[in-house]
């Protein structure tokens, strides 16, 4: 019986929650495994990993270990089957792809509750040592695609992206080298921010928008694809890596998830996306640009095997923890409204599994 999935359609990028655990033997059962195990996107890292903490010190039930492997990692590992070798709750911070719900189907995965949990902002942000900036989606796409319409102009050939500087592009930005610091390609936050952000700047060009009608994949290539002579840099999955880089070289900026500016506000500062701050009020009201939610999803099949995995759940939907005072706004999430919040909440407890 197929009843699970996901919902393919829509660019929404969101967070998965899963419990890493090690050091079961091959021949027990989830039971004996006894521990929850965690999975997914750095950006819903530190929610997933404040909740295991209250969890483990509230409960009687063993601390979930919570890995952050990104979004791609944590859903190849989600998918790969049910049993005690395979985790129980996987984060994203980007939509499931359909290539991995047809993983998913076909390794017998065929019961998942979708939990969203709130919202994020994907920010630009750069040390307080260097002024914030003022960039639109347009000036992003531009700093950062492997090619570009000759000389920025609509219409123009495109030729390899030829910008060195950000004053290259407008003399309005910083005449300083263009260095971003980001996710790599398994990130959801790398996904979000090429689709969001990256898609965003590049659509406003109309010939190139037009060409999304004529051809595609040849629309969808030239808008996605990152330069790679050295501007943009894989930092890897973690975030907080990115922060130490961008202290060590206040001419850099970095892309990550909103909380991580938010947790390091007293050194580092967001840049404003097209006249926009990446402050939790534009996100949580939608007016910030490159805005995304975020969600968990849980193994069904492991529910009932998996000791607190139930009681996990409960936690985590929890108004102190993720309501609108709850623990998880201090870490930076930003919570649902209330009647969404209640709604999800109650489908979450419910394990309600998602229909395909």
């Amino acid at each position: 019986m197929r009843n699970l999935l996901f919902p393919i359609k829509g660019a929404l990028a969101f967070g998965f929650a899963l419990v890493l655990l090690t050091g079961f033997g091959a021949g027990e059962s989830l039971a004996e495994r006894g521990r929850i195990h965690i999975v997914g996107s750095s950006t819903v890292f530190p929610f997933s990993a404040a909740v295991s903490e209250y969890f483990g010190k509230s409960t009687d039930f063993p601390t979930p270990l919570v890995e952050s492997t990104g979004s791609g990692g944590g859903l190849k590992l989600f998918c790969a089957g049910v049993g005690e070798g395979h985790p129980d709750i996987t984060n994203a911070s980007r939509r499931i792809k359909s290539s991995e719900a047809k993983s998913c189907i076909e390794n017998g995965v065929n019961e998942v509750t979708e939990v969203k949990i709130g919202f994020d902002g994907i920010v630009l942000a750069n040390s307080k040592e260097t002024p914030t900036i003022n960039v639109s989606l347009r000036q992003i796409w531009l700093a950062l695609a492997k090619e570009v319409p000759e000389g920025g102009e609509d219409g123009a050939d495109l030729v390899p992206n030829p910008h060195k500087n950000w004053s290259d592009i407008d003399p309005s930005l910083p005449n300083v080298a263009i260095e971003v610091l980001g996710p790599p390609p398994t990130s959801g936050t790398r996904d979000a921010f090429v689709e969001i952000a990256m898609e965003g700047g590049c659509k406003s060009f109309d010939s190139i928008k037009a060409m999304k009608k004529s051809d595609k994949n040849a629309y969808r290539a030239l808008c996605h694809t990152v330069r790679e002579d050295g501007a943009w840099i894989d930092a890897g999955e973690n975030d907080n890596l990115i922060v130490q880089k961008l202290l060590s070289n206040p001419g850099a900026f970095g892309v990550f998830g909103f909380s991580f500016l938010d947790q390091n506000h007293d050194r580092l500062h967001g840049s404003y996306v097209d006249g926009v701050e990446p402050s939790f009020e534009n996100i949580a009201s939608g007016d910030y640009p490159v805005s995304r939610s975020l969600f968990f999803y849980v193994k069904n099949a492991h529910v009932d095997n998996i000791p607190g995995l139930r009681e996990y759940v409960g936690a985590f939907t929890d108004e102190d923890a993720w309501g609108e005072e709850g623990y998880l706004v201090d870490k930076g999430l930003i919570p649902l409204p209330d009647a969404e919040r209640e709604a999800t909440g109650k489908q979450a407890r419910a394990l309600k599994p998602m229909s395909f």
